[in-house]
Order: C-alpha cells, then structure tokens, then sequence
C-alpha cells in the first residue's frame, strides 16, 4: 500500500533583500555603526577612542571590526605597549 503524499502549491514570491529595504527609516538619515553609546560620563581618552573605531568603521564601511582591526586604531591613536 501506498502512502498518500500531499502537495502544497509552491507559492513564489520575489526574494526580499532586508539589508537593502528602507521601510521606517531614512536611507540618507545616521550610519548605524557607532561603537559609541552615547554614555558622555567617560573620561576623554575612552571618548578618542570610541570616534576612532567609528571613524574606522564609517569610512571601510564595516559593521564590526576584527581584533586586528581594533589593533590598528589604538596604534593608530599612539598607543604602544613598554
């Protein structure tokens, strides 16, 4: 005996690019990449640092950075280990 097999109608639907809908917000409003989280109680050197990683992160148009990445900015900024 058979077992009876059901066939659903394959609805086909254009595939929707999330990453490139502007549905709520404005394409030409903020970059979405700040490190900073607006906490403006931090001292001054914590401050440089989270413009840097943003500034790094806007103009190679990253998310997120790597480890290296973050590296290269404190060097960047000066920083060296004695």
């Amino acid at each position: 005996m058979q077992a009876a097999t059901l066939q659903q109608p394959v609805e086909t639907t254009g595939f929707v690019d999330r990453r490139r809908s502007f549905a709520g917000h404005r394409p030409d409003g903020p970059e979405r990449r700040q490190f900073r989280d607006g906490n403006a109680s931090l001292n001054s050197e914590v401050r440089e640092l989270q413009d840097a990683i943003d500034t790094y992160k806007v103009s190679n148009h990253r998310k997120f950075i790597t480890t290296q990445e973050l590296y290269d900015v404190i060097y960047e900024l000066g920083y060296r280990k004695f």
